[in-house]
């Protein structure tokens, strides 16, 4: 009997305990295995970027794992339960940002061989840049990862009972041995495995739900009685939460900002041995997210369909929209012993390969961006590559742990897919507009690039702290609790999705200033990209633009040589804005460059190898 019969779920089985040992058990082995395979991690080339020797397909599958995880197990089918299939539509951004990626961002930070991608920051504009986005990439790494955390200890504490801080702990703790003893290739192995862990458990619900209600099509037909088939809205007003332009539009910036620039998956990308492998492994994540987005708003179809006349939130059975999934999991499927501990691994894996590739890109940046200046800059010697090593594994612990630490905080949020996404949109796309402007626009100077990325900050904080103390009404769908179990005995609440700002209530500000508060939260990452590029130019232009002759060629995108292949050359001269490139157009001079640390002038500027590898 479910829970509107008897108003109980089913509980974790010794199976469903040993199935999820095993997953934590399997992931520390892939981390000892690297971690002592040919004489263990002893240089930095090892441990932060795998010897270069990664091959695309199981770094696709680490980019899938790295920003599709426990937030979107959880998030995604209760952004599907609680609002309909509007979010869908953001499967349609995914072809934009991955051939965006691929081609205009990728071939600039693999042919200069940087380690940390904010050092471009300094070469093409200047320290405080690159400081100043090195700090916002840090402090934005670290909640993300809080968030993350928090994400699967919820789901284990909904349907095991375990303490929810101890959950926590938990997790972080298996995470950080694995990444700072096994570095980058422990952490791409890991996300390969969780990654299966995940299709596993998704699949598995959507396929016992199809056949125990008759087929998927009656599962949609409930949902389309109910109203939840509401995937296009073709509005143009800003305001509305999700549309089909602003998950197009705002979710092409959102996910550029992740997969174009992020650390985390520039140094993925990077670990593989030719451009074409890292292009190719952009395109092996394409279908692999947009199958796992598909599979869980499915699976918020599922939930509704079974809980059509009893919803679980205004019920009293649980508290939160981020527990629906793993409720249904032991209320419809506990009596499958081994599944709940199917289910919980594969949210417990999503959480695992995101924080793994958090803290190894932490350690990197760190190294890179704030040690080496800092011994730079007094003119002392450099760590030797055993030492640095040494330090980068302490620097993942020491993140690890503050990870932690800050998800105890994470549970006063809100539901986890939005809040998540309002990160990458605040941090994101201001980074995002920086690196753009830098790679596309050459006129752009050091001026800009600090006035414009400083700008693009204070417009998202601006709009963001608004919106906390001026939150949107963002009601969810009307949902139904005639079907429940002794419904008269039961107090209701009237549940909302809970914004970053529910509990705080203030007199309506001036209504200009109410709608820009207002603006969709998927917006964030293309305001803040579109304030760095457009304050930057006009900064760039009053202080004095830089002549496009003076920037190295090696620093701006190959877009035009890419997309222009076969028009003539006296169009592709004008459409270089003026910048002179010194290499075979497409040949191997350009593609084989390499930036060494060592080479760097005093004056900021760059020496590069012609040699061809």
């Amino acid at each position: 009997m479910s829970s509107s019969e008897t108003g109980e779920v089913a509980s974790f089985t010794v199976v469903d305990y040993i199935v999820f040992s095993l997953v934590l058990v399997i992931s520390a082995i892939i981390g000892i295995y690297y971690g002592f395979k040919d004489g263990g991690q002893q240089t930095t080339q090892t441990f932060l970027m795998g010897d270069r020797s990664m091959r695309f397909v199981p770094v696709g599958f680490s980019l899938l794992a790295s920003w599709m995880s426990a937030i979107a197990l959880l998030g995604t089918p209760a952004e599907c339960y609680s609002f309909g299939t509007e979010f869908w539509v953001v499967v349609f951004s995914y072809p934009l940002m991955t051939m965006i990626s691929a081609h205009c961002y990728v071939p600039v930070f693999y042919r200069l061989r940087l380690t940390s991608v904010y050092e471009y920051l300094e070469l093409r504009f200047s320290i405080w840049v690159r400081v100043i986005g090195t700090s916002a990439f840090i402090i934005y790494m670290v909640m993300y990862m809080s968030v993350v955390l928090y994400a699967p200890a919820l789901a284990l504490n909904a349907v095991t009972g375990l303490s929810l801080y101890g959950s926590i702990a938990g997790i972080g703790l298996v995470c950080t041995f694995y990444t700072s003893l096994g570095g980058l290739k422990a952490v791409i192995w890991t996300d390969v495995f969780q990654s299966c862990i995940m299709f596993v458990g998704l699949l598995t619900i959507v396929i016992q739900a199809a056949v125990a209600l008759d087929g998927f099509g009656n599962i949609w037909e409930i949902n389309k009685q109910n109203g939840r088939i509401n995937t296009w809205d073709f509005s143009v007003d800003p305001r509305n939460r999700h549309t089909v332009w602003n998950l197009i539009i705002g979710g092409t910036f959102t996910w550029l900002g992740t997969y174009g620039c992020n650390q985390a998956s520039v140094q993925r990308y990077l670990s593989c041995p030719t451009l074409k492998d890292a292009q190719m492994s952009l395109y092996i994540n394409l279908p692999l997210i947009t199958i796992l987005i598909s599979l869980t708003m499915m699976c918020g179809l599922v939930i509704f369909a079974v809980y059509a006349d009893c919803d679980p939130i205004k019920a009293g059975y649980i508290t939160s929209a981020d527990q629906l999934l793993p409720y249904y999991v032991m209320d419809k499927l506990g009596f499958i012993n081994g599944l709940a501990g199917i289910f919980v691994a594969a949210i417990f894996s999503g959480a695992l390969s995101t924080v793994s590739s958090g803290l190894n890109s932490l350690a990197a940046v760190t190294l890179e961006d704030v040690i080496k200046p800092i011994q730079r800059s007094k003119n002392t010697r450099f760590l030797s590559d055993t030492k640095a090593t040494l330090v980068t594994k302490v620097l993942a612990c020491a993140y690890g742990i503050m990870a932690i630490c800050l998800a105890f905080a994470a549970s006063k949020l809100g539901p986890v897919l939005q809040v998540a996404l309002s990160l990458l949109g605040v941090v994101g796309g201001p980074l995002l507009g920086v690196f753009s402007l830098g790679l596309f626009f050459p006129c752009s100077n050091k001026w800009g690039g600090l006035v414009g990325l400083l700008s693009g900050f204070a417009m998202c904080i601006w709009i963001s702290v608004g919106t906390y103390f001026n939150p949107p009404t963002n009601p969810a769908l009307p949902t139904s609790t005639e079907g429940c179990y002794e419904t008269q005995n039961v107090t209701y609440t009237t549940w909302q999705p809970i914004t970053l700002t529910d509990t705080i209530v203030t007199e309506e500000p001036d209504p200009v200033f109410a709608d820009l508060y207002h603006v969709s939260y998927i917006w964030y990452s293309a305001i803040g990209c579109l304030t760095v590029v457009i304050i930057g130019l006009i900064t760039s232009f009053i202080t004095g633009r830089t002549d496009p002759k003076d920037v190295n060629p090696k620093l701006i995108s190959p877009v035009v040589e890419t997309v222009c292949c076969c028009i003539p050359e006296s169009f592709k001269k004008y459409a270089r804005c003026g910048v002179e490139y010194d290499y075979e157009e497409g040949g191997e001079d350009y593609l084989s460059d390499e930036y060494h640390d060592d080479q760097k002038h005093p004056n900021g500027k760059l020496e590069f190898h012609e040699d061809n590898v």
